[in-house]
């Protein structure tokens, strides 16, 4: 029989992550933040690396999430919304996008707003682990294809940051009620992704 799983709400301390494990299943419920390649590039860029000189109103965004992120959650989503010309936001899909292409930034950005978690597809890298221990934070896996049904647990649109970069890449700010997410890579250090991908090597060999 599977385990029930964990119902948590954002913001998460650290208390809580170091209780979460590889293969625990969690329900989220909160205030959550999506952001794919550009926004990820803007974050590191503007106002980690500080190779490029931020606006005023850049500055004023950062700000703002810089409280709407500390002990909350990333998701790498490019969602589908309805009512961007009258303002009346709704998800129509926000199914996870493939996290590693993330790799580069996210470790960085993770301990910068003292993240709690990321929310993808496909697991990331040794760069992600190391923050994910350091922060600490965990990575939660989504369910791939599932795009309509995530979008049943986005409740409401609370607002949009950098919608010039695009739909998919703007920075949505949504409140959602009973989120499915598996946690596979932890902040012991753990990842499920680096283990499968071990034992896929390990078999490989075998048969060559």
């Amino acid at each position: 029989m599977p385990d029930t799983p964990r119902s948590l709400t954002t913001p998460i301390s650290n208390e809580t992550i170091h209780t979460l494990h590889v293969g625990d299943s969690v329900l989220l419920n909160g205030t959550i933040v999506t952001g794919r390649d550009a926004a990820h590039k803007w974050l590191y860029d503007y106002f980690i690396a500080k190779t490029i000189t931020p606006s005023l109103q850049d500055n004023s965004i950062y700000e703002v999430l810089v409280s709407l992120l500390k002990g909350s959650i990333l998701y790498h989503c490019g969602p589908v919304v309805s009512g961007v010309d009258t303002g009346d936001y709704h998800f129509v899909s926000a199914g996870p996008t493939t996290s590693m292409r993330e790799e580069p930034y996210q470790g960085e950005i993770m301990r910068h707003f003292d993240l709690k978690g990321v929310i993808g597809k496909g697991g990331m890298g040794e760069k992600t682990l190391a923050a994910c221990v350091d922060t600490p934070a965990v990575y939660f896996h989504a369910v791939g294809g599932a795009a309509a049904l995530i979008a049943r647990s986005v409740e409401e649109v609370l607002g949009v940051y950098k919608l010039e970069f695009g739909i998919p890449e703007a920075m949505w700010v949504i409140q959602v009620r009973e989120f499915p997410v598996v946690v596979t890579m932890d902040a012991s250090g753990r990842s499920l992704h680096k283990e499968v991908e071990q034992r896929s090597q390990n078999i490989l060999q075998k048969l060559i």
